[in-house]
């Protein structure tokens, strides 16, 4: 299993929203050579930037601030790691650039939201798999 790091985090993020570097720094105001030296772990961003990412990207911004400053790790997370199921969908359905991307309709979403009610989807990006499942599976009706 490959290390999730900060970089391939944001990166994962960016495609996801399918947004260039040059976009993605446009929106939260850096140039994209910052972008391209955070994702291949060259630098660490600010915390006003690792907000700025989390809040753009539908990122968790405790997940980036723990990637890019270990040392906060224990602090951040309060001896528990723990995440409610919810918050995946919360991250998902909040990601604007991502529904935008994607060109997600609101009756696709209320069939995503029953989806999250059924069971743990572990990271936002599974419900675009879902979607395109479902996109698929309709196109052959």
């Amino acid at each position: 299993m490959t290390k999730r790091t900060l970089g391939s985090i944001v990166k994962e993020g960016r495609d996801g929203a399918r947004m260039t570097q040059r976009e993605l720094a446009a929106a939260i105001g850096v140039k994209a050579s910052h972008i391209a030296y955070i994702e291949n772990g060259h630098r660490k961003p600010s915390i006003a930037l690792i907000n700025r990412l989390a809040e753009t990207l539908g990122l968790s911004a405790k997940e980036l601030l723990v990637l890019a400053h270990p040392e906060v790790k224990q602090i951040v997370e309060g001896g528990s790691s723990a995440r409610g199921g919810d918050g995946v969908w919360q991250r998902f359905s909040s990601n604007r650039a991502l529904i935008k991307g994607h060109a997600i309709n609101q009756a696709e979403l209320k069939i995503l939201k029953q989806v999250a009610m059924l069971g743990r989807v572990a990271h936002p990006g599974h419900f675009i798999f879902i979607l395109n499942a479902i996109r698929q599976a309709a196109a052959e009706l």
